[in-house]
């Protein structure tokens, strides 16, 4: 399995960092994405020689700073098997007012491939169009951009290759989800219990 999981200013740094780490302790493969550029004209530092291929720090809303592995200009849907959003005010409204994220959760919906969100990102799910007539749940702050008929209150909600969450604090059970989608129950019950996560997965 390859992941893409995008990154905008003010993400939330617990839903993200959680996604990462247990996707990547299950050996999945998880590229992280920049809406930004790479800075091509850093100068160099002393005595050394300017990095071209550095991407630019990405500051959460939280203040912690994040280095992403490339830039969304640079992925190709083809070559991943799901893309995951993370919430966090304002991160999530960012990832849905870039054409590009839109972009790339329809194409990946269209291949038949996994899309998932956490917190307010379901929004950007909705706004790519890509929830439709499957079940989905969101921040309780974005209730409204689910229908009645779409909107379940749990946790964690899996509807076919679409993956939703509440909040930070549901984090660790979304990503285990995930493990479970991308690598198999097994797997993720064995990493739950690695971590000691004491959580219904």
């Amino acid at each position: 399995m390859k992941v893409v999981v995008p990154l905008a200013e003010g993400f939330e740094e617990i839903e993200f960092v959680t996604i990462v780490d247990i996707l990547r302790r299950a050996e999945v493969e998880v590229v992280t994405a920049s809406l930004g550029e790479r800075n091509r004209d850093r100068a160099a530092g002393e005595g050394g020689t300017a990095d071209e291929d550095e991407v630019g720090t990405v500051q959460g809303s939280h203040g912690i700073r994040i280095v992403p592995d490339a830039v969304i200009d640079e992925i190709d849907p083809e070559d991943f098997d799901a893309v995951v959003l993370p919430g966090g005010y304002p991160g999530f409204v960012t990832l849905g007012n870039d054409e590009r994220v839109l972009d790339l959760v329809c194409r990946m919906d269209g291949l038949g491939k996994y899309v998932a969100a956490i917190c307010g990102a379901p929004s950007v799910l909705v706004k790519a169009g890509v929830v439709g007539g499957r079940r989905a749940t969101i921040h309780p702050a974005g209730r409204k951009d689910l229908t009645d008929d779409q909107y379940v209150d749990d946790r964690v909600v899996v509807s076919g290759k679409l993956v939703t969450s509440k909040a930070a604090g549901t984090a660790m059970e979304f990503a285990l989800r995930l493990v479970g989608e991308f690598v198999g129950e097994e797997r993720m019950r064995k990493l739950a219990a690695e971590i000691l996560a004491e959580c219904e997965v």
